[in-house]
Parts: C-alpha cells; structure tokens; sequence
C-alpha cells in the first residue's frame, strides 16, 4: 500500500473517533443537566476489611513540587 493511503486511513479513522467522543461527551453533558446523573462525592468503600492503622493518619491530599 501507499504510504499516504495509509496516513489518510488513520487520520480518517481518528476523525471518526473523535466525532463519537464528542456525541457522547454532548450527551453526557444533556443527561447531567437535565438532572438524570447525579454527581456526587462520596468517600470510597473498601471491602472485604478495614484499612491497617498505619493509614489511617495519611493525609487526604499530597502536595505538589
């Protein structure tokens, strides 16, 4: 095959995927504005046990440089 035939597919197939992310992303967006997704914070659960005690006095954020 051509070198250029093949950048041409790629590119055309990154356009596509590109077009269906923004479809979703549009989506998603109408759907959490029209109230049907919540977004919530809510602290994680681990199960299966607790977190050894050493872990427990972590801090919950971990400065930059």
């Amino acid at each position: 095959m051509n070198r250029n035939v093949i950048i041409v597919i790629v590119l055309v197939v990154l356009v596509l995927l590109t077009a269906v992310q923004a479809l979703q992303l549009s989506s998603l967006k109408t759907s959490i504005s029209t109230g049907k997704v919540s977004v919530g914070n809510a602290p994680a659960q681990i199960s299966g046990g607790s977190l050894p005690s050493s872990l427990n006095d972590l801090p919950t954020q971990v400065g930059g440089c």
